[in-house]
């Protein structure tokens, strides 16, 4: 293990992630977790949330959450949601919104799940009746015909972004609720990208319309 100079982490040896036990006069702050202070922190975490607690560090992001929310429907058990809930804690989305199957595959997830507000819908319906309760118009995302670009459309900086299932995309009733439906330019042979790299594009177009990029990390 090779130590930094003076109180602060250490860092772990080589082939492990994260910080080692912290080093010196612990931090005096309400925010560190005393059992990571002392075993160090493995987390998948940006560097500037180590050895903080959960509660803590969901409380930080709470004051820098974007207003678009991200929906995804999990009729089929689609086995990229947990890609789509990562995503969106890195581009720090106001909510991830689960419609259809509660329950879902966590694994792609990386445990960001851990810091990102998630809901969860019956149906499509209770998802609309949501936004409409909110004045939060939705956005489809789908590749089909009459669609706008997604790369010059002007997202609504208050919204909510629908994906639906790899191969059937958003349903019918989705697009029917939405203002409008926005497609990803393709140019290969294949039909359609996989929904958690759609998600990914279409949360990245939504930070380069409305996003502080000074507040990133």
């Amino acid at each position: 293990m090779r130590s930094t100079s003076g109180p602060g982490p250490t860092e772990w040896g080589e082939g492990r992630h994260g910080v080692g036990p912290w080093e010196g006069e612990w931090p005096e702050d309400s925010r560190y977790d005393e059992a990571l202070l002392r075993e160090g922190d493995r987390r998948n975490v940006a560097d500037a949330y180590r050895y903080w607690t959960r509660e803590a560090i969901i409380a930080d992001i709470d004051t820098r959450r974007h207003s678009f929310h991200v929906a995804i429907e999990n009729f089929e058990n689609d086995a990229n949601i947990g890609t789509v809930v990562r995503t969106a804690n890195a581009f720090a989305a106001a909510a991830v919104h689960i419609v259809g199957k509660k329950r879902w595959n966590r694994r792609g997830a990386m445990v960001t799940d851990r810091y990102q507000h998630l809901e969860h819908h019956a149906t499509i319906d209770d998802l609309v009746a949501w936004c409409i309760e909110r004045d939060l118009p939705i956005v489809a995302i789908d590749n089909t015909p009459g669609a706008v670009p997604l790369e010059t459309a002007e997202l609504p900086e208050n919204c909510m972004l629908v994906f639906g299932q790899e191969g059937p995309g958003v349903t019918a009733e989705a697009q029917g609720a939405a203002v409008m439906t926005c497609s990803i330019a393709q140019f290969g042979s294949t039909r359609s990208i996989n929904a958690g790299v759609a998600a990914g594009i279409a949360m990245h177009a939504w930070v380069r319309q409305h996003a502080d990029l000074k507040r990133s990390w």
